[in-house]
């Protein structure tokens, strides 16, 4: 079973139809890179597949759970759409952080928000909070240093450079502990100096067998790193494989455009 399935996606925004029909599977431990011209439907995709937008037609399944159906009349509860937001994790291009926290309640801040309201509802004894707010902190720590900032823990994001709010970013994307991470252009935002830290991270992810769903416009990253690449054209797959093959022997006119054209910016 994939650890994503997506089936038959739609999405439109009023006349203009964005996803037209978007079929693929993830496999666990595997990563996905999605490319594609600007306006091809792939942040789209991503915000479909995080529950920031709602489809308007399709499925989507993480690790056998059913995220989002658009065939079924079913009203969720708040619970069960909290859960099914919890599946996925997104790391957005422009960080997002909050300027008045600093690198650790940044990455603690919406899991210490969760855990509050978890010790509320078993009436937890002081002792058990702060047992588990200490665990919290203990994993944030190890989880920032894990992408290299573990001396930034008391920095705020107006101290750090770009790459690492952005690796602050994907800090407490983790700590959620999604099924699968998406990056929507992770290095979009930063100066060409710094994207190889952010990228490292990345690559130091899909090592450890993370299951990813990456987004990018930086082609020899998406080659080297992916299991398999999607290639979106106005709003649906025209091409998917080997990410070897596809940027050697492109088999579409439009790939082979697309790739001629990103060699040449």
């Amino acid at each position: 079973m994939a650890m994503l399935e997506v089936n038959n996606l739609y999405k439109s925004f009023g006349k203009n139809e964005v996803l037209k029909g978007i079929d693929f599977k993830l496999e666990e431990g595997k990563v996905i890179s999605i490319i594609g011209s600007s306006g091809s439907g792939k942040t789209t995709l991503l915000r479909c597949i995080t529950g920031l937008e709602t489809a308007d037609k399709g499925v989507i399944t993480v690790d056998k759970r059913i995220t989002f159906n658009g065939d079924s009349k079913q009203k969720l509860t708040k619970a069960e759409k909290r859960d099914n937001q919890l599946a996925t994790g997104l790391v957005f291009q422009s960080f997002n952080l909050f300027p008045q926290y600093n690198v650790l309640d940044n990455v603690t801040l919406a899991k210490k928000l969760m855990l509050k309201k978890e010790l509320r509802v078993k009436k937890a004894s002081h002792a058990e909070k702060k047992a588990a707010f200490d665990a919290l902190v203990e994993e944030a720590k190890d989880i920032i240093s894990h992408v290299g900032l573990s001396d930034k823990l008391n920095h705020y994001p107006c101290e750090l450079s770009g790459g690492q709010q952005q690796r602050v970013a994907i800090a407490r994307a983790l700590i959620m502990s999604p099924k699968v991470l998406c990056f929507d252009e992770p290095t979009s935002a930063l100066d060409p100096e710094i994207t190889g830290e952010v990228l490292k991270v990345i690559a130091g992810l899909a090592k450890d067998g993370r299951t990813m769903l990456i987004v990018t416009h930086e082609m020899g990253f998406a080659r080297e790193i992916s299991d398999e690449v999607i290639f979106m054209d106005q709003g649906v797959i025209a091409e998917q494989g080997d990410p070897k093959e596809m940027f050697v022997n492109p088999q579409t006119n439009r790939l082979r455009e697309f790739l001629s054209a990103m060699l040449k910016a």
